[in-house]
């Protein structure tokens, strides 16, 4: 794993913890945007492995499901909850009239979580 993906996945872990305080405190629009952020900087480290960067979040969601999922490098489910996390992070962050369920906010932190796992074991088969 080179460097700059090193601190992807650092800063992802970081961010899915800044997601679980946020919710804790019941601020969950602002929680579902960061767990958004843990998915797309799990994917963001995923493509750079593979000398791909992105500036665009679509650009990113897209080279996700074109390198990892159509592949099956990993569990298509992921690609889905990063287009879902990325509909949802629009809600929370341009929609004054709708408040996100902290259930929703709690299972987007644990699918985070779970793409996190996922990952990590992927790139560290990688460089066996």
């Amino acid at each position: 794993m080179n460097d700059y993906t090193r601190k992807l996945m650092d800063k992802a872990i970081d961010t899915i913890e800044s997601a679980e305080l946020l919710l804790d405190h019941e601020k969950t629009d602002v929680a579902a945007g960061r767990a958004y952020h843990a998915l797309f900087y799990i994917a963001e480290a995923l493509l750079n492995e593979k000398g791909l960067q992105f500036s665009k979040h679509g650009d990113v969601i897209g080279a996700y499901g074109k390198h990892f999922s159509k592949t099956k490098l990993l569990d298509q489910k992921f690609h889905r909850w990063l287009i879902e996390g990325f509909d949802t992070r629009q809600i929370g962050d341009y929609h004054v009239d709708t408040k996100i369920e902290m259930d929703a906010v709690a299972d987007m932190i644990n699918r985070a979580r779970e793409f996190l796992e996922a990952t990590q074991k992927y790139l560290t088969k990688a460089d066996e």
